[in-house]
């Protein structure tokens, strides 16, 4: 099978998920009960060009890029899986932070 490339259209963005942590630094397991529906972590891996406004037809610039850590809407996004790999994709209003160090 031929490479697949995700190219996100008008608002949308590829995030490669992270996958939560099953241990704490200090040892202490996280149940599987813990707040599974706290906002989720990802790195941005494409965006798309932004939308359209209905107003005038400009162009309105994303606020998200590529390498962005973000978190975002557990129940936004779509799973899709290319080349075995998962990633999801969500549109820009379903992130709700961009996480700097």
């Amino acid at each position: 099978m031929a490479k697949s490339k995700l190219i996100p259209l008008r608002d949308m963005v590829v995030i490669e998920p992270q996958t939560p942590e099953e241990v704490t630094e200090s040892g202490i397991v996280i149940p599987d009960t813990a707040d599974k529906d706290a906002p989720q972590q990802g790195t941005v891996v494409a965006v798309g060009l932004g939308r359209i406004s209905e107003e005038d037809g400009s162009r309105i610039d994303m606020e998200v890029k590529k390498g962005d850590v973000v978190l975002f809407s557990k129940y936004g996004p779509t799973k899709v899986k290319i080349n075995g790999k998962e990633y999801l994709v969500a549109k820009e209003e379903d992130i709700y932070a961009i996480l700097e160090d």
